[in-house]
């Protein structure tokens, strides 16, 4: 083994959370957030360590360092902002604090009456090295210190100087960079603008928003039904495949293998001779109508989200243009989509091993820089673990080196490791399971894991209670109680979350046949009609919902999810706080969507910074109700033929200066 570069640096430094897979990947923040870091960082023998955070800005060659404070057990902690979207670096930093070893041991020393004359001057000497290393003002004022403790005939003065807390904050800036240990690697910060983490997602078939039964609807119809989206309180509309629909092996109503005339296929099956990816179903409207489109819902407050499936149909002109992009079977044919003993005749998978690979990687590309010259900054990606790994981790960052505030809904339903790689390549946003995940127990160790544990620092989660390709059977037995709590679920346990409407809002919830969570008469294959002034309909519930999201903070992170036990297996709590701990909610949700459930919910009073004597209300966001509470052990009743869940805000009583109690 050789020697160091320098054996003088002493300083060790390791176990440096946050980081991810030793620091190959980035973790994740939004502009305006505080990263927190925590070292190891200690020495041999007996000398005092210090530790300092350094970070910098991309871009930014020069390194801003921060104070760590020590924990105990040589752990230290530091944070820095992160101010703008883009990336920043940070890593650690030790010295050996020779001056503050020093200055412990002189307070031994006059604790026990010894003389300290030669450790003044040695305090002196530590004090002029660092005045040469010191700028502008700082160097003369240490200069005027070391002479002061070089004046060892005045003892007193001396070892007022030496102990002087100024002098020790004044030293710590001045350590020497010559004898500084580094940790061993740089650390990344992904930082997204703040929709990355706080969404409430609306899908909608552009093609099923006509007024009238029958007709194909247009990007105007979806101007039409803004007001709607932006009533129910969702700020990003979420659009499929807007292209052209290949017409060969064209599916049929319910994912026929053969469409009658008339049937207008899977929004899925991108390309037809009218264009690929990049072009636009003619029934749909013009580009020039969709950039009405996006322009008129930022007026609202809400942004476009596209859907990008890299796949095509038989009549893509990549197909005929680049047949070396896809696989072919031996007789010659292409390698149709399958997931066996499913076939999807209507689609063609790209071959990410083409031996034309790079071309194949720009294409792609080039569809995203399409659509974000149309001012699209949200991408929906469709089924992202059919592709490269590696093609992802390229093409985000070349999206977001130049576009920052581009953000990336992965769609992938698959094994965890497989979900949590696509996060840490740098999709914005995830789905997850939480569409499986209905008892109690599974709900509380799935978002204990989502957001108590290593995930958290790379992964977004984004709820979905079902999507065109998932009904789930809870929804299908489960009826109106069951849409209710599912979607108070979505919105409560996460930040992100979204709904396939309208046949959430109406409850839709027939299967195509039994134990399929495929719908009948799927809006996939055919065009539908909905009724949105249908009584039936829990668009007002989910306006209420969105609204209370809105008004409180605590909805909007994920930070410090805590599930509080009850008495009653069908009963979940759970509360969040805002980052400042100025606002609380409690949910509490029946998951029984057949009869009423009641028990008690026992609080832990020290998370919702309450005291144990002390009585406070709970809001009922859902019912504009008010409850007076006190202590730890709390009663609650839910009805599914009401409504099946609490959103709670915790108002805390306040002592005003005319002597009256009021609550906030």
């Amino acid at each position: 083994m050789q020697k160091p570069a320098d054996g003088r640096k002493r300083v060790v430094i390791e176990s440096v959370q946050p980081e991810i897979d030793a620091g190959r990947f980035p973790i994740k923040r939004i502009a305006g957030d505080t990263v927190e870091v925590e070292a190891d960082v200690f020495a041999d023998g007996h000398d005092h360590v210090t530790a300092r955070l350094l970070y910098r800005l991309q871009g930014v060659s020069s390194w801003t360092a921060a104070p760590m404070q020590p924990l105990g057990n040589d752990r230290w902690r530091g944070e820095f902002p992160v101010a703008n979207t883009g990336e920043y670096f940070y890593t650690v930093a030790g010295w050996i604090d020779h001056f503050d070893t020093w200055r412990s041991d002189l307070e031994k020393r006059i604790a026990a009456g010894q003389d300290i004359r030669v450790d003044l001057l040695i305090g002196a000497q530590l004090v002029e090295q660092a005045a040469a290393r010191a700028e502008g003002e700082d160097a003369g004022t240490l200069r005027r210190w070391a002479a002061l403790l070089r004046a060892t005939g005045v003892i007193p003065a001396a070892q007022t100087a030496a102990l002087d807390p100024d002098l020790a904050a004044t030293m710590v800036r001045y350590l020497d960079p010559a004898m500084e240990s580094r940790y061993d690697r740089e650390l990344c910060v992904i930082v997204d603008r703040e929709k990355a983490r706080c969404s409430a997602w609306y899908e909608m078939f552009p093609r099923s928003t006509s007024l009238e039964p029958g007709r194909h609807g247009t990007f105007r119809d979806c101007e039409a039904r803004l007001d709607y989206v932006a009533r129910l309180g969702f700020d990003v509309l979420y659009l499929p495949p807007i292209h052209p629909i290949g017409l060969s092996f064209r599916k049929g109503k319910n994912n026929a293998p053969t469409a009658e005339p008339g049937d207008t296929g899977s929004p899925w099956a991108i390309g037809a001779k009218e264009g690929g990816h990049t072009a636009i179903h003619p029934q749909l409207g013009t580009l020039a109508d969709f950039r009405s489109l996006v322009e008129r819902a930022a007026s609202k407050g809400i942004e476009l989200a596209l859907d990008i499936a890299f796949q095509c149909s038989p009549d893509h002109p990549w197909v005929s243009e680049h047949p070396e992009w896809f696989r072919k079977r031996p007789d010659g044919t292409i390698q149709y989509a399958e997931n066996p003993p499913k076939k999807y005749q209507d689609i063609y998978p790209m071959d990410f091993e083409s031996s034309d690979w790079p071309a194949l990687w720009d294409a792609l590309l080039g569809v995203f820089r399409f659509w974000i010259d149309q001012r699209v900054r949200i991408f929906r990606v469709d089924n992202p673990h059919t592709k490269a790994f590696s093609f992802w981790e390229w093409l985000i960052a070349e999206i977001k080196r130049d576009f920052p505030d581009v953000l990336f809904l992965a769609e992938a339903f698959t094994r965890p490791r497989v979900m949590q790689r696509l996060a840490k390549l740098g999709f914005s946003q995830s789905y997850t399971y939480f569409t499986w995940r209905n008892t109690k127990q599974d709900l509380t160790d799935y978002f204990t894991e989502l957001t108590q544990t290593q995930v958290h620092e790379y992964m977004r989660p984004n709820l979905w209670p079902n999507t065109p390709d998932i009904l789930h059977e809870t929804l299908q037995l489960g009826g109106r109680p069951a849409f209710l709590a599912r979607i108070v679920l979505a919105a409560t346990l996460g930040p992100n979350y979204g709904i396939y409407g309208p046949p959430y809002e109406l409850g839709e919830n027939k299967p195509l046949r039994p134990g399929s969570e495929e719908y009948l008469n799927s809006e996939k294959y055919e065009i539908r009609h909905w009724n949105l002034e249908a009584p039936h309909s829990i668009d007002s519930t989910i306006a209420t919902i969105n609204r209370a999201r809105r008004e409180n903070a605590a909805l909007r992170t994920t930070h410090d999810l805590f599930f509080h036990p009850t008495d009653n297996p069908w009963l979940i709590a759970y509360s969040k706080s805002s980052v400042d701990g100025a606002n609380i909610v409690l949910t509490v949700v029946n998951l029984d969507s057949f009869h009423t459930q009641s028990g008690w919910v026992y609080l832990d009073l020290d998370r919702l910074r309450l005291r144990p004597d002390e009585s406070f209300q709970v809001l009922d966001h859902l019912t504009g109700m008010t409850y007076l509470w006190q202590g730890s052990r709390n009663y609650v009743e839910l009805s599914p033929a009401k409504i099946p869940a609490h959103i709670f805000r915790i108002l805390r009583r306040v002592r005003s200066e005319k002597d009256f109690d009021y609550y906030l």
